[in-house]
């Protein structure tokens, strides 16, 4: 080994062997010594200004990465997190991770490599941002990293991140992204086939691999370095295997005992980097065998002593605290950004010979076509993408010629994969871009619910507010759709977006409103770094007739800019239409459309009807549902999504809560999945369903 030193190595990393056990002994006893501290190397490799993306054993990483700029106390900072003291850095107590944006390390919560498609949107991101001119936290040839264990590599997450990551360097783009496999040979208790991830990656077109000893940090480092000069110079992604060691049971309940042999875990013990560390310090003379131990007792020691110092610290004590990093509002600030439009130089060359408020009444399509070139025009860092939205123009039209006006680097089209459509956004809105993604169908987004649970609506929380996911998510959705595989593709359920905490979610249903609502959103996300879900109901797409008799009703002017400030939608107000005193009926989406029709039938009845259209379902516009129920007293909810876990829940319930006197009633689709054609009928709701629900109402 001394001679692999000498020959391939030299003095200078025998030298920062020495340094690591002065300066990170105290990382190897914070973390347990998990046998992973060979990614210390790795941040040695790296420069401190690199983007890192950390998975929970990375903690040698984390506290090389502190050493390299002095004012950080790396040991301190992971103490800290550990007794979660208000006092960590970057989560303020609310959960252990690594991070600290002046490490440029992001924090991860990641549900099993989570966290792989947010690394491919920042080294994706980095160089599109620098290419339009928009201001980056990074230097623009930075290297970004990320870290997951052997048995996360199997996941599909991972697994698509790293074939995205290939397909888009095929493509010719800059991806300068280091995926790091410590592997360790097992996952909990489920060993990992021998050499599987040499055999799974180490093969792969497009993907540069490099493998190291992660136990022989020298052998580490080398491989390290050799990745991280490829990935810098060729901007193309690599992927960095370190074989490691994993001592001592997963966690605290996990008994090794019962899934390894005693040979098995002594084998593993003799492999532990830190014993192996010294042994080389004191085979090359850099250290007697008493002055490593006596190293190794000073950083016990200083273990220790910081944590008794950070077991002091305060803790969160009050809701408010915890909740306060979690979703901020500006609602002054996001109106003022809202109803702000480009110049009108910058409008004209977007929008070409006739700007859009000169134009015909639009139907609901055309007004978010609109709204969202506006939203381009006036934000240079905006982007669009997803599946098909740019030379096809979307599923169903309404991305339609935006490509070509605002060029391929700002609209462009991905691959068929939600997870790395929302990871790009992830990435996006952290390299400083606002990202616009679609997906194609609600009933997509499934595949993918975790990237904005688990990721983007997660990195406010636990990073104080330090990091944003600034994003307007489009869905094409509700289940209103005639046509091949429509119904079940859109799908009708909601809970699962409802139930993300801090998220907005924008059900846009007229013409009139969907511009300004997109307005806001757009201004949410740049202005709180709010995570939007804008929700468009395919069957209003080219809606244009609401009346029977076909005299128009769903398509409306586009307002210009001189009229955004009377237009502007706040986030949780809703919109009432009609002033009846015999009923109030509180709908959205598709049931606005069913319910106006209703509501004319009625008033030719001499029955007096307002409906309220939510136009947000989080938050809930509250306080216009109390107002307009009270105003009659009887309130049917008119709910197209699912009658358990659908919308109807929260409004019922809102209602209840504020102690509302009346009668209440919902209508709401049944807790089935969607079928094909005429069968949908039998599940959905109908304006017959409304009809009747309203009568009876009534006669209540």
């Amino acid at each position: 080994m001394l001679g692999l030193f000498d020959s391939q190595i030299g003095s200078r990393h025998l030298d920062l062997a020495a340094r690591w056990l002065r300066g990170m002994g105290e990382g190897f006893y914070t973390i347990g010594s998990s046998g992973h501290e060979g990614n210390a190397a790795v941040a040695a490799a790296l420069r401190p200004t690199d983007p890192a993306l950390l998975h929970y054993r990375s903690g040698g990483f984390y506290l090389e990465r502190a050493r390299q700029v002095p004012e950080v106390d790396g040991l301190r900072d992971v103490l800290l997190g550990l007794v979660a003291s208000v006092d960590d850095p970057i989560s303020g107590g609310r959960h252990k991770v690594f991070g600290r944006p002046e490490l440029s390390v992001i924090p991860q919560t990641s549900t099993i490599a989570s966290h792989l498609p947010r690394a491919l949107g920042v080294a994706f991101s980095l160089p599109r941002a620098a290419k339009l001119g928009v201001a980056v936290a990074w230097p623009t040839d930075s290297v970004v990293v990320c870290s997951f264990g052997d048995a996360s590599a199997n996941h599909s997450t991972a697994t698509g991140a790293v074939n995205a990551a290939i397909q888009v360097g095929a493509r010719g783009l800059p991806v300068p992204l280091l995926f790091v496999c410590e592997d360790n040979g097992i996952g909990i208790s489920v060993p990992t086939p021998l050499n599987w991830i040499a055999k799974a990656y180490g093969r792969r077109p497009g993907l540069e691999y490099f493998a190291g000893d992660g136990c022989d940090l020298p052998s580490a480092l080398a491989a390290a370095r050799s990745a991280v000069a490829f990935v810098r110079k060729h901007r193309k992604p690599a992927f960095l295997h370190l074989s490691t060691v994993r001592l001592m049971g997963h966690a605290g309940s996990d008994l090794e005992a019962a899934y390894r042999t005693p040979a098995e875990i002594a084998a593993e013990a003799s492999r532990d980097p830190v014993l192996r560390t010294g042994l080389l310090l004191v085979e090359a003379g850099i250290r007697s065998p008493r002055e490593v131990l006596g190293l190794y007792e000073d950083k016990r020691q200083r273990v220790r002593e910081v944590a008794q110092e950070c077991i002091q610290r305060p803790r969160l004590k009050t809701r408010e605290q915890v909740m306060s990093a979690l979703a901020p509002r500006s609602p002054d600030a996001v109106r003022s950004t809202a109803v702000a439009p480009a110049s009108p130089a910058r409008r004209s060359r977007a929008f070409g010979r006739q700007l859009p408020e000169a134009e015909p009444a639009l139907t609901l399509a055309q007004s978010i076509n609109r709204a969202l070139l506006d939203v381009m025009a006036a934000d240079p860092g905006a982007v669009l993408f997803g599946e098909d939205v740019a030379v096809k123009g979307g599923v169903y039209g309404v991305t339609r010629g935006i490509a070509k006006r605002m060029g391929t680097a700002r609209v462009f089209d991905t691959i068929l994969d939600e997870q790395t459509v929302l990871g790009l956004a992830l990435g996006a809105g952290l390299s400083g871009l606002l990202p616009i993604p679609e997906i194609q169908y609600l009933a997509y987004l499934h595949n993918a619910a975790d990237q904005l649970r688990g990721e983007a609506a997660t990195l406010q929380f636990f990073s104080s507010g330090q990091y944003r996911n600034p994003m307007v998510l489009r869905i094409a959705g509700y289940a209103y759709q005639k046509g091949f595989g429509g119904h079940f593709h859109n799908d009708n359920a909601v809970g699962a977006l409802r139930d993300i905490p801090g998220i907005v979610i924008a059900s846009p249903s007229r013409p009139e409103d969907a511009a300004a609502i997109l307005r806001t959103c757009v201004a949410a996300a740049r202005v709180d770094g709010t995570v939007c879900v804008f929700l468009e109901p395919i069957a209003l797409y080219h809606t244009k007739d609401l009346h029977e008799e076909g005299d128009g009703g769903w398509t409306a002017p586009y307002a210009g800019p001189e009229d955004w400030a009377g237009a502007h939608v706040p986030v949780g107000r809703a919109a009432t239409h009609g002033d009846g005193r015999d009923l109030t009926i509180v709908t959205f989406g598709n049931g606005l459309f069913m319910s106006l029709r209703v509501a004319e039938r009625l008033r030719h009845s001499g029955i007096g009807v307002r409906v309220v259209d939510l136009r947000w379902l989080a938050p809930l516009p509250v306080e216009d549902i109390e107002r307009e129920a009270t105003a009659t007293g009887k309130v049917l909810v008119v709910d197209e999504t699912r009658r358990t876990g659908g919308v109807s829940e929260a409004v019922v319930t809102a209602l209840v809560d504020m102690g509302f006197a009346g009668t209440i009633r919902r209508v709401a689709s049944e807790d089935s999945f969607i079928p094909l054609g005429d069968a949908a009928l039998h599940v959905l709701i109908s304006e017959e369903d409304i009809h009747h629900a309203a009568m009876e109402l009534l006669d209540a």
